[in-house]
């Protein structure tokens, strides 16, 4: 049995105003910090895409501008494995 959900979106706005509507395929809560696996919204499925993978922070707070390259191996790891199951 196939259990189908509602998806989440969310919108983001870059540093020069323009907004990205984008479909949340994953979450993952590590070392203190929450990560998501998003994909712009309205792609086609069977469409290449790449999966991005963003360090949710509070509004106001730091931006980070990349992730180290152990932790971002790790946390996009873990995210895969939730999407595989």
């Amino acid at each position: 049995m196939e259990n189908h959900y509602g998806s989440d979106f969310m919108t983001i706005v870059d540093e020069d105003g323009t907004e990205f509507e984008l479909e949340v395929l994953s979450t993952l809560d590590y070392d203190g910090s929450t990560y998501l696996a998003v994909i712009p919204a309205g792609a086609e499925e069977g469409e290449d895409l790449e999966v991005s993978i963003l360090k949710n922070v509070e509004e106001g707070g730091e931006i980070p501008t990349e992730l180290d390259q152990r932790l971002a191996s790790t946390v996009a790891e873990f995210l895969g494995r939730q999407m595989e199951s």
